[in-house]
């Protein structure tokens, strides 16, 4: 296989634009991309020729407008190139109209009332800088998706929104540093995947893994992840050979895939790519999920995306290391080598850390999610509390700066911290803290929170804007500044003092932790129902309609979305709970309860003590007892909650469905402990993690 041919290969980018496309229009095409410069209708039907002559190359007999709705997945509406001729024969057309903009219907997609279901119509427009591609005989153009008003209906448009508002206040910060040859500022994303391998066989008997995604019941299996020797262990081949065909198929669509191996828990595994743009990592993660569960299927196995599908080992997460650059190269979040460099890196940190502190409760939100819940707080993942990572030497640097002290660096050398005279700072200068939901790691933040399965738009939406608006601040400020240095100096030592509270560079799991994060203030919102209301607070509202991200109706919008969401989840999980145990578990064990009556009746015949057997039905009986009961009770709360809307009806069920669900769960993982192999209806733990 030779990788440099394959990659790309069925990628409408740049080498082939310049291949199929004339000079003139490529150059055009070119300034859309980069500039974003309308394109002429004539010119895009040119570009639509070619994209559609190089995809029936490919084999694609389709287009398709491929744009992510608010369901947090991908959708697409397949036409075909096809066009009757009047001898009764077919040509193959593809227009610039076609390819600019289409047309969906929008009524079955998630509104938040933006508007009524008999409106149906719904827009898609190409986002061009986003590289066109073939998929399963289709041309997949990727768009943005909006309402007959113009409302976003989608993740990508308020994405690209953010990115600009983004943009346009680190150009002014730069400008006063003196940078007048960048153009452009961009944020940048690298999203590593979690997920988790299962055998098909096994999958398909049990309904909640179906339905849910995760597994409602089950009892621990003898060994979990304590021996820790799956981690970065040896790739069974079964599963090698998944990760190559992968490698493959995700090089074949663009996506710069670069690492592979196993995770912490058995059956689990990652895959991390190189750094792009943001909206096209964005897109290159949509493409990564749905590639990741189509390659398992053809290997016989299930790629299960949910953030915590087995009870007691590790859940999944994503990684979102963002950071912001310019078009000549630079890393604003690069530390330095003179004076000047490494004021401009601690004023662009100084912004990021302002902003997260001020805005922790839309970091959260933007991780939020019914499955994110079950992990966030666990043992390995960060708590449900924001703060941030810098590490000892630029902790130290930042004490140094706020109380006016001298610092000794790494090499004990003793300087004053006027902004003239800051020292160079070294990358990678401390080891890295896997429990902080925030961490700066050299030139870069990881944002550790996000949930598996999620959309990486969402954070990186919350994290543009929210940036943004403290670079206003900055520069608004450093603009009227009569001595640019001093102000400079100022606005740093400033930031450092009022939000040092977020930063923390301890163990994120402690109690201790928690503990003193309530002291200083930080928001601790355990649950997704606990969060979701921080959206329509109007410091938050205000922020992303200033910056033209989000309107007040779009961002309320998003915020009944969510919570009927994560209603519908739980909803989904409490009926699956209950047909599992009518159907299965209560009958499988009421089965085996007759076997060991026969067994106590065979003995008492011949006045053999059958003290086990007898005491083995208790058990079973008190714990059917209970199930019956739970059912029962699940049930009628289900019916409570189908009356209500809302933030009320996501309450009952976080409040009331789930503990109830919960204590169900006890009395059938209890149940599997003491009850025959032979007569348990569904694939143990031991069968779903360790059989591959």
């Amino acid at each position: 296989m030779n990788i440099t041919e394959i990659f790309g290969c069925e990628v409408f980018n740049e080498a082939v634009m310049k291949e199929k496309l004339p000079k003139e229009t490529y150059k055009l095409l070119k300034k859309t991309i980069h500039d974003g410069k309308p394109l002429d209708l004539g010119v895009a039907n040119t570009v639509a020729n070619a994209m559609k002559d190089w995809a029936i190359e490919k084999g694609a007999t389709h287009y398709t407008h491929w744009f992510q709705p608010m369901t947090g997945f991908t959708a697409e509406k397949h036409d075909s190139f096809i066009t009757p001729t009047e001898d009764g024969h077919i040509i193959m057309e593809f227009s610039g109209k076609e390819l600019i903009k289409g047309e969906s219907d929008a009524s079955s997609f998630p509104s938040g009332g933006l508007r009524d279901t008999c409106e149906a119509r719904g827009y898609t427009a190409w986002d061009p800088t986003s590289c066109a591609f073939v998929k399963d005989g289709t041309l997949c153009i990727p768009t943005a998706f909006c309402s007959y008003t113009g409302d976003a209906l989608d993740k990508k448009t308020p994405l690209l929104r953010s990115m600009s508002a983004l943009e346009i206040q680190a150009l002014r910060i730069l400008r006063l540093f003196g940078n007048t040859t960048a153009k452009r500022v961009i944020t940048t994303v690298g999203p590593e995947q979690e997920y988790f391998l299962i055998d098909k066989k096994y999958y398909d008997e049990r309904k909640d893994l179906i339905y849910c995604g995760r597994t409602l019941f089950g009892a621990p299996a003898p060994k979990g992840q304590e021996m820790e020797d799956h981690y970065f262990g040896a790739l069974k081949p079964r599963i090698s050979a998944f990760m190559q065909e992968l490698d493959r198929e995700l090089w074949k669509l663009g996506v710069l895939a670069k690492t592979k191996h196993n995770e912490a828990a058995p059956a689990q595994h990652e895959l991390a790519p190189i750094f792009s743009t943001t909206n096209v990592a964005v897109d290159h993660n949509q493409i990564t999920m749905e590639t990741l569960k189509k390659v398992a299927n053809r290997h016989g196995l299930v790629c299960l995306l949910h953030e915590k599908p087995f009870e007691g080992i590790n859940g999944s997460g994503k990684h979102n290391n963002w950071s912001m650059s310019t078009d000549t190269g630079l890393n604003l979040l690069d530390p330095g080598k003179t004076p000047s460099e490494n004021a401009q890196f601690l004023l662009f940190l100084a912004a990021v850390i302002k902003a997260v502190d001020e805005y922790q409760g839309m970091m959260r939100v933007s991780v939020a999610s019914a499955g994110n819940d079950h992990r966030l707080g666990g043992g390995e993942a960060p708590p449900a509390i924001v703060s941030i990572f810098l590490g000892d030497e630029l902790e130290a640097i930042f004490d140094a700066i706020e109380n006016d002290t001298a610092y000794e660096d790494l090499k004990s050398s003793k300087m004053k911290l006027g902004v003239d005279i800051l020292p160079a700072i070294p990358r990678d200068n401390t080891d890295r803290n896997r429990t902080s939901p925030f961490a700066f790691t050299g030139n870069k933040f990881e944002f550790r929170m996000l949930g598996s399965a999620a959309s990486v738009a969402d954070p990186n939406i919350v994290l543009n804007t929210i940036t943004a608006e403290i670079l206003m601040q900055f520069a608004d400020e450093l603009e009227e500044a009569h001595d640019f240095t001093t102000a400079v100096n100022d606005i740093v030592k400033r930031t450092i003092k009022n939000h040092k509270r977020i930063i923390f560079n301890g163990n994120g799991y402690s109690d201790e932790w928690r503990e003193e994060a309530k002291k200083k203030g930080l928001l601790n919102l355990e649950s997704t129902v606990d969060a979701l209301p921080v959206m329509i607070e109007p410091k938050n509202i205000e922020v992303f309609v200033r910056h033209k991200v989000f309107s007040e109706t779009e961002i309320r919008s998003r915020y009944e979305i969510q919570l009927e969401n994560y209603a519908k989840i739980i909803n989904i999980e409490a009926l699956t709970a209950i047909d599992m145990v009518r159907k299965e578990y209560i009958p499988a064990i009421i089965k085996y309860s007759t076997t060991v009556a026969l067994a106590v009746n065979s003995k008492s015949v011949h006045d053999i003590p059958c003290r086990t057997e007898i005491d083995i039905m208790k058990k079973l009986s008190m714990l059917t007892d209970i199930m019956y009961d739970k059912v029962a009770e699940i049930e009628s709360l289900d019916r409570k909650a189908s009356e209500l809307a809302g933030k009320e009806r996501a309450d009952l069920f976080r409040k009331s469905v789930i503990p109830a669900m919960a204590e169900l769960r006890r009395a059938v993982d209890e149940a599997e402990k003491i009850t025959s192999k032979k007569f348990w209806p569904v694939p143990s733990y031991g069968d779903l993690i360790f059989k591959i």
